[in-house]
């Protein structure tokens, strides 16, 4: 075999999608020699189902990748085109920012800057073999049979591995948006003890924009007032692209009853597993039999393109049944099909074996980030990309690793849960998983995130000068609402009265009447109590004010897990020889090996019986090691 070396890296990233783009960035900004392998160029940070960015919960994900020092919040303020907060009357534990993407704009914009950014090489490659000395990483072999040296490997494959497309009664080996798979790295991986599972994902239909009726459809523009998210995007202003909104029929209904035979979902040829909370048509007019209809999006696809993406209709049915289907929906009776929806299989990893720096337990050097890991979705891949690529340039500095915790952020519940709990079904993030959601909001992100992107050496002197004005800014502003006393004068009581809240009869903060639900910051510019501040100063001091009380509660909750994630398990736990345990709870634990009592009592089989038990354990051990 040709063993000719094609380049030395100090980090090596495979793949190029959503992870591979922001875990090579993070290494190279860090100062280390990187090179980023895709399988095709021009499918650098592809979009190959939905072309948007954030949601529920993922817009958190993008704000905290973003205050941490990434790239993904940056490249999509310089793209979209269309920009929504969605869940906004349901408080700011849940509103989340979400944006349609010009998708072809924001593939070459991030290629762009992958080609821009010093110490990073950008090559095309089919990466087929990793090279190990013992349990170290040491280089990969590529399609060519070239060597490239590396010290730390992360794997950021998306969906390629073994890909297989499905489409009615055909399939074949495939990629997102037919182009090739990668064949050969899964049995590097098996090769190296790496356990694989199946999974699968789909995408819906692309139709022509010229074959639409928008006189049937409802129109969903964008936000009059768009929120950046990226916290170094000034103000934007933009003329934004509509949406649109259909919804299926009885009719439709009916052609996918009557052709569910002909599903592969249903005749058992395919055997990865889908995503529960974006299922396929078919399986939601099975599941959901009872609803007369379901929403459609249709969606533009980009600004150059005329495609229209179909968002509620991934399938996996016959070309001729997804047709019938389609031209059942009404505003659709003519659509044309430029790309059929597809089902596609590949190969991922059991996340249970990596640690939460994301690192291979047993192979030194060896990180994995993005749908490898068994998650699904553009936002959830580029945050563990981020962090993946932050900790192998940590490994190199000898320095500790960046792991968030569950009370930090997102990436912490995102990573949390899939190497504490595993998946048995690409992972998605959503707000109900995070349980300190009010602290964890998208509008705090800097506070939370930033200092700690500073110290690893991320975040430039740019973004921290503009976090520190900011909360400068805040502070200022508290102060000044808790030092104003505003007398109970007839002009105040008339200002009260007229917003229906209670008259006072002594002296009372402008910190105090903020509380008060009914009154809003912009209100206190008829008292002439305001001040020109910019909108995200605004909006942190307004929520510090009015969920004081339910902020304090959280902080509270916070502490209590701070501690028992404090409660470290030595690394040379026998576990099976822990008299109280349960059978479950020994093997659990002794093949999952936890790092914190707190990491412990997240997995599965593991009652609140077996953690007192450790607990007993730890305090003997600790009086016997005195």
């Amino acid at each position: 075999m040709n063993d000719f070396v094609g380049g030395e890296y100090e980090v090596i990233v495979v793949g190029a999608g959503h992870a591979g783009c922001e875990a090579a960035l993070a290494s190279a900004r860090l100062g280390h020699k990187t090179a980023i392998f895709s399988l095709n160029l021009d499918s650098v940070a592809n979009m190959p189902c939905n072309p948007n960015i954030g949601g529920t919960a993922k817009g958190q994900l993008v704000r905290e990748v973003d205050a941490l020092g990434g790239q993904m919040g940056i490249s999509a303020d310089a793209t979209f085109i269309q920009s929504k907060i969605l869940n906004r009357g349901k408080g700011p534990a849940v509103y989340s920012l979400r944006a349609q993407i010009d998708r072809r704009a924001y593939s070459a914009y991030m290629k762009l800057v992958l080609e821009q950014q010093e110490n990073l090489d950008l090559k095309q490659a089919e990466v087929i073999e990793i090279l190990c000395e013992g349990k170290k990483v040491t280089g990969i072999r590529v399609h060519t049979k070239t060597i490239y040296l590396c010290k730390a490997l992360v794997l950021t494959t998306g969906t390629y591995l073994k890909g297989r497309i499905i489409i009615g009664d055909t399939s074949f080996e495939g990629g997102p948006d037919g182009l090739f798979p990668a064949n050969r790295l899964s049995d590097s991986l098996r090769n190296l003890g790496i356990e694989l599972m199946r999974f699968k994902t789909g995408t819906p239909a692309r139709i022509n924009r010229r074959s639409i009726d928008f006189s049937k459809l409802e129109e969903q523009p964008g936000d009059d007032e768009i929120v950046p998210f990226s916290f170094m995007t000034n103000e934007l202003k933009k003329d934004q692209v509509s949406c649109y909104m259909s919804h299926t029929t009885e009719e439709t209904h009916r052609i996918i009853r009557e052709n569910l035979h002909r599903s592969p979902l249903y005749s058992g040829d395919i055997t990865g597993i889908g995503p529960r909370y974006c299922p396929s048509i078919e399986d939601k007019i099975v599941r959901f039999a009872d609803k007369e209809s379901h929403q459609i999006f249709v969606e533009p696809m980009g600004l150059g393109t005329l495609e229209m993406y179909l968002q509620g209709m991934s399938s996996s049915l016959p070309e001729d049944v997804q047709v019938k289907m389609i031209r059942s929906v009404p505003g659709l009776e003519n659509a044309v099909i430029m790309r059929p929806a597809y089902a596609i299989e590949y190969d991922c990893i059991n996340p249970t074996q990596l640690k939460l720096s994301l690192e291979h337990k047993e192979i030194d050097g060896l990180f994995f980030a993005g749908q490898i890991n068994g998650s699904s979705g553009y936002e959830e891949a580029a945050a563990q990309g981020l962090i993946a690529g932050i900790n192998a340039a940590m490994k190199l500095q000898n320095r500790e690793p960046l792991i968030l915790d569950r009370s930090q952020a997102y990436i912490g519940v995102l990573i949390d849960d899939l190497v504490t709990k595993g998946t048995n079904e690409p992972y998605r993030m959503m707000t109900s998983r995070a349980e300190y959601r009010l602290w964890l909001r998208q509008d705090n992100a800097d506070v939370r995130l930033t200092p700690i992107g500073r110290k690893i050496g991320l975040v430039s002197d740019e973004r921290y000068e503009r976090f520190l004005r900011k909360m400068d800014l805040v502070e200022g502003e508290m102060k000044r609402l808790k030092d104003t006393i505003l007398p109970a004068d007839e002009n105040i009581n008339g200002f009260l009265e007229r917003h229906g809240s209670a008259k006072i009869f002594s002296g009372i903060k402008l910190y105090d009447l903020l509380k008060r639900p009914e009154i809003e910051y912009e209100h206190l510019a008829e008292i002439g109590q305001t001040n020109d501040l910019p909108k995200e100063v605004l909006e942190q001091v307004t929520i510090n004010i009015k969920y004081e009380g339910y902020l304090k509660k959280q902080m509270s909750q916070i502490e209590q897990f701070k501690r028992m994630e404090e409660r470290r398990l030595p690394e040379d736990m026998d576990y099976s020889q822990i008299q109280g345990l349960s059978t479950e709870a020994r093997q659990k634990l002794s093949s999952l090996r936890p790092v914190s009592l707190g990491q412990a009592s997240r997995i599965s089989g593991v009652s609140p019986a077996d953690i007192s038990v450790l607990l007993v354990y730890l305090e003997s051990r600790k009086r016997k090691n005195q």
